[in-house]
């Protein structure tokens, strides 16, 4: 495939080659008023297969995560998670769905009136039928892959921003999820808890198998993850492959990307 190729031309290929992917995007646009944020994204992310996308600020990052999970509505297009199509379906039906996909926002989103270990197990309370034993046994062993064992007890005030992430994604994590999909992972960390998230999003995909979409301006961290990348510009897939093919590639973008400097 060659990558040294513009929007229209770039061809979009499930990652492992096994079987129907399982989030499949298909000419997705989105506006908000007059703002233009996606212009036709296509797709593909295969079994246990991580895709980072890739972008400055601003380009939709965000966006294409939220309407992957249904947190918004396309303006058209197509989002099908395991075959299924999620874009028009009733809120009951959708939040079946969501049932299998875990988010990690940016900013972690946890309830600041709730500890650590409360916010985990507010999913378990809301849609699991185990008992509450059961739920605190489970969310102890989240908190304990996540490192977070000894602050279960703590607020979100009383704990830095990347024990923040490190609660969000065992809070992710709870219903089990076969997909999960972070916004910003290393987003306002310093490098050394940035390369932990990193390498902790890793760890738990490789033990777990579990399908990842990361959205990211991080190179250095989405390097690390992911199977493949798709740069995003100007609310389009510029291109996408592995990190090698988008070294090769003479586009200036990409190039400056790469480098980690700004257009």
């Amino acid at each position: 495939m060659n990558l040294d190729v513009n929007v229209e031309q770039t061809q979009v290929t499930s990652g492992n080659g096994k079987g129907a992917p399982q989030v499949k995007v298909s000419g997705l646009h989105k506006s908000f008023r007059d703002q233009i944020v996606l212009k036709g994204i296509d797709l593909e992310v295969g079994h246990g297969e991580t895709l980072s996308v890739l972008g400055r600020s601003g380009t939709g990052k965000s966006v294409l995560l939220k309407l992957i999970i249904g947190l918004h509505k396309p303006d058209s297009g197509s989002i099908r998670v395991e075959g299924e199509e999620i874009t028009k379906l009733p809120v009951k039906a959708l939040n079946e769905v969501r049932k299998k996909m875990g988010f990690l926002f940016q900013q972690a989103a946890l309830y600041d009136s709730l500890t650590v270990a409360e916010n985990v197990a507010f999913p378990l309370q809301r849609h699991s039928p185990k008992s509450e034993e059961h739920r605190k046994r489970h969310v102890k062993e989240l908190l304990a892959q996540v490192g977070m064992e000894n602050e279960a007890h703590k607020l979100p005030s009383e704990i830095s921003g990347g024990m923040q992430k490190r609660a969000g994604l065992a809070r992710a994590l709870a219903l089990e999820p076969d997909i999960l999909l972070f916004d910003e992972p290393t987003s306002g960390l310093d490098t050394i808890t940035a390369e932990e998230i990193c390498k902790l999003i890793l760890h738990l995909q490789q033990e777990r198998r579990i399908t990842s979409i990361v959205g990211t301006y991080d190179m250095k961290g989405a390097q690390t993850v992911s199977d493949r990348l798709a740069l995003m510009r100007d609310g389009q897939v510029l291109i996408q492959g592995t990190f090698d093919d988008l070294r090769k590639s003479q586009d200036p973008f990409v190039k400056q990307f790469l480098n980690g400097s700004e257009e």
